[in-house]
C-alpha cells in the first residue's frame, strides 16, 4: 500500500451529494486523502468527484471497516441506524460531521441557527442585518452553501450558519459566539432514535456557545444557556427589559425590545405570527453581535420572505393560495394554518416521517373548508382531521389545486402546508411547491 493509499485509509467519508463533495474539497485544500463510500450504486457527485481528486478511492454498495480506517466524517443524511454507523460505533471509531471541521478551522466567529421550523428564514434575516450594518458575512450549513465551501472564501467578519439536528448530533465542539435555537417539535423521527435523542440535538447547540437566544415558551432551553456570557429571550409575548416580544399600542401590535416599539407588524413584509417570531428572533441575535437597530429593521421592512415559505402566490377568482411546501412536518403545517385568517381549503400529504397528525385536526377546527390530500400518509391525514367538510384525495399537484379550487368560496385561502416530507413523490419541497404555483397560474387560463 501506497503513502497516499494508506492515508486514504484513515478517513472514510461516508455519503457523496452536496456535503460529502464539499467534503472533498476541503480535504483536498488541507492535504488530506481519504476514501469515499456511498451504499447507492449511482449516486450524486460521481463525476465531480473525480474532477475534485482524480485519485479519489470511491467504493459504492457495500464496504468493510478495516482496522486502517480511524475517522469517518458522515454526511447528515446518514443516520445512526445505518449498519455502516452501527459497526464504526462498535469499533469506537471517530464520528464526525463536516460542521465539526469546520468549528476546528474557522478563524471568524459564526453565529448558529436551528430549530424545528423558522431556521432558513432567520438565517436568510441575518445574514442581510449583517451586511445592512456593514459587515462582510457569508452564510451556509443546511441552507445554500456547505459549511466547509464557505472555508474557501475570503475570510468575512461572520459566519452565520443554519444548522439540522443530524448535524448537531454529530458535532463535538461548536464554540459559537451567538446560538438560538427557534423553537422545537417533534420531528425526523426516521432518522432519530427517538424523540428524546431529536431534542438532545437541538439543545446540543447552546453547550459551547458564547451567548445565546432563547423561546420564552421553551422552558427547558433556559436549562441549556446557564454557562453563556448573555441571554437573550423573544416570545409573543410583552418582552421584560432588554428582550424582545409584542407590545400592543393604539391598537396596533409592534415588535418591541422592552418597553420601546420598533416596527409595527404590518409595515412587515413577510406574512404570520410565525414571521412575526424570526423577525424578534433575528433581533435578539443581532442585539447581542451589537448590529445597528436602524438597520435591522430596514431589512424586516423590505424581506419578502423566503420562496415556499408562506409565499403568496396568486389571488384567483377571489381566492389566495399560498405555498408553504417548506412546512415538512406537524408543527409547521400548523403555525401555516394559524396564521391564516380566513377559511382554508388545506392541501397537505407526503411522507410524515413518523410523525402525529394529530394537532393538525385542532388547528384547523372551526376554519377549514375543505381539504386535499396527497401522497404516502393521505389516509393517516384524512383520519386525524376528523372533519365533517370533504376531504378529497389527489395524485397530482395539478389536480389538487383543481379540486381545492373547486372546494373554495370568495375570500378564502388555499394553503398548501403538506405537514410531511416530499419524497415520496418529489425530488425536495421545492420541486413540490413551484408545481403547486405552476398550477395556480394554470388557473388564470
Amino acid at each position: 500500500m501506497s503513502k497516499s493509499q494508506a492515508s486514504a485509509a484513515k478517513n472514510l467519508v461516508v455519503g457523496l451529494g452536496a456535503t460529502g463533495l464539499s467534503i472533498a474539497r476541503y480535504l483536498q485544500r488541507s492535504d488530506i486523502s481519504a476514501t469515499f463510500f456511498d451504499s447507492r450504486d449511482k449516486p450524486p457527485g460521481i463525476d465531480e468527484l473525480s474532477e475534485i481528486s482524480s485519485d479519489a478511492r470511491l467504493v459504492l454498495g457495500d464496504i468493510k471497516l478495516t482496522k486502517e480506517i480511524s475517522r469517518i466524517i458522515a454526511s447528515p443524511g446518514i443516520s445512526d441506524g445505518h449498519p455502516l454507523m452501527v459497526k464504526a460505533r462498535k469499533k469506537k471509531l471517530e464520528i464526525v460531521s463536516d460542521i465539526e471541521l469546520f468549528a476546528r478551522d474557522a478563524n471568524a466567529p459564526f453565529v448558529v441557527v436551528t430549530g424545528s421550523n423558522g431556521k432558513s428564514t432567520v438565517t436568510t434575516l441575518l445574514y442581510y442585518m449583517c451586511l445592512a450594518d456593514g459587515r462582510s458575512t457569508l452564510a451556509g450549513g443546511n441552507l445554500g452553501e456547505p459549511a466547509l465551501d464557505l472555508l474557501a472564501q475570503d475570510e468575512p467578519d461572520i459566519y452565520v450558519l443554519e444548522l439540522s439536528s443530524f448535524q448537531l448530533h454529530r458535532t463535538q465542539s461548536l464554540p459559537a459566539k451567538v446560538a438560538v435555537l427557534l423553537n422545537v417539535s417533534p420531528d425526523h423521527l426516521d432518522w432519530h432514535a427517538d424523540e428524546d435523542e431529536y431534542r438532545r440535538a437541538k439543545y446540543r447547540v447552546y453547550r459551547e456557545a458564547k451567548a445565546a437566544v432563547v423561546n420564552r415558551a421553551d422552558e427547558e432551553a433556559l436549562k441549556h444557556v446557564k454557562h453563556c456570557d448573555r441571554i437573550i429571550s423573544f416570545g409573543l409575548d410583552a418582552p421584560a427589559n432588554g428582550q424582545y416580544g409584542l407590545r400592543i399600542n393604539n391598537d396596533q401590535v409592534y415588535l418591541a425590545c422592552g418597553g420601546k416599539l420598533l416596527v409595527a407588524t404590518h409595515e412587515l413584509t413577510m406574512y404570520g405570527v410565525h414571521n412575526q417570531l424570526n423577525a424578534l428572533a433575528a433581533l435578539a441575535v443581532g442585539d447581542l453581535l451589537g448590529l445597528d437597530m436602524s438597520a435591522m429593521l430596514q431589512v424586516l421592512v423590505e424581506f419578502p420572505g423566503l420562496p415556499h415559505r408562506m409565499q403568496f402566490v396568486a389571488r384567483v377568482a377571489a381566492v389566495d393560495y399560498i405555498n408553504d411546501s417548506k412546512a415538512t412536518n406537524v408543527a409547521a403545517a400548523v403555525a401555516a394554518i394559524e396564521s391564516v385568517d380566513s377559511m382554508l381549503v388545506l392541501v397537505a400529504g407526503g411522507d410524515g416521517k413518523g410523525g402525529d397528525f394529530g394537532d393538525l385536526g385542532v388547528a384547523v377546527e372551526g376554519k377549514l373548508r375543505g381539504a386535499v390530500l396527497i401522497g404516502k400518509d393521505a389516509e393517516k391525514i384524512a383520519h386525524a382531521l376528523n372533519t365533517v367538510m370533504p376531504v378529497h384525495f389527489a395524485d397530482t399537484m395539478s389536480d389538487a389545486v383543481s379540486m381545492a379550487a373547486g372546494c373554495a368560496e370568495s375570500d378564502d385561502t388555499v394553503l398548501l402546508a403538506p405537514a410531511c416530507a416530499s419524497f415520496d413523490q418529489y425530488n425536495n419541497y421545492a420541486e413540490r411547491g413551484d408545481l403547486f404555483c405552476a398550477a395556480v397560474e394554470a388557473l388564470k387560463r
